[in-house]
């Protein structure tokens, strides 16, 4: 990439960001846009900034750096942190690096070398995303995914109707999150209740849709006014 990185930066400890503030700005390629000691105050900032990644520290008070990067809607993020616990929950959030601290020029150099090769690659498009269900952790691939709907039992969980008949719990999980993750082409959020993937469509009018289920049959769905736009939209395409 020829223009520099532009990165913020969260460490609750201020000499540690201040340490890490000064080794960042060492890197001709790599832009400081802000740096933030309290992680509530960047997650409402960020929004409003122009950046291309984030460094965050994970043990904070109050608000993890972990939950921090669970708002970030897909922003790329580098962990630093004390503690090596956290790494696998790191990479389950998909992080560019994970950085244990004390951190060196070298180290945060090579952090930084990750950050722009993802950053100069096309994005390639995911195939699946990792979801805790009733069974434990599972791959969920989106060609398989018919129809989503809310738990009758809690309407924190979702039921994931599949391709093959099969269904599957997800345990806790919002349908903002489903549809940050789902490929915004495939699945269109129908109502309060409900999500499809237009593969299920088989007819549809001004409120309601006809989908197909496999071998669950034909479900009819009604199709909320708040939704109606945006499914007739991707239907038409």
């Amino acid at each position: 990439m020829n223009t520099k990185l532009k990165c913020l930066l969260l460490d609750d400890e201020l000499p540690g960001l201040t340490y890490l503030r000064m080794l960042c700005e060492q890197f001709s390629n790599l832009e400081v846009v802000k740096s933030f000691n309290d992680p509530a105050k960047f997650v409402a900032d960020a929004g409003t900034l122009d950046f291309d990644f984030c460094i965050l520290d994970i043990e904070m008070p109050g608000m993890s750096g972990l939950e921090v990067a669970r708002q970030l809607k897909g922003k790329p993020v580098i962990f630093t942190t004390a503690y090596k616990e956290y790494a696998a929950e790191a990479f389950d959030l998909e992080a560019i690096d994970y950085i244990r601290k004390p951190i060196t020029r070298e180290r945060l150099e090579k952090a930084i070398n990750k950050a722009t090769q993802a950053l100069s690659k096309p994005e390639e498009e995911k195939q699946f995303i990792q979801l805790n269900t009733s069974k434990g952790r599972a791959l969920v691939f989106f060609d398989q995914v018919l129809y989503i709907t809310t738990s009758d039992t809690d309407k924190r969980d979702k039921e994931f109707f599949m391709q093959e008949g099969q269904k599957i719990l997800v345990k806790n999980v919002s349908f903002d999150f489903l549809l940050q993750q789902l490929p915004a082409k495939q699945f269109c959020r129908v109502n309060k209740k409900e999500i499809i993937s237009l593969q299920a469509v088989r007819f549809f009018v001004h409120d309601e849709i006809m989908v197909s289920l496999a071998t669950n049959g034909e479900k009819k769905l009604s199709l909320g006014e708040n939704y109606r736009n945006e499914f007739l939209a991707k239907a038409s395409r």
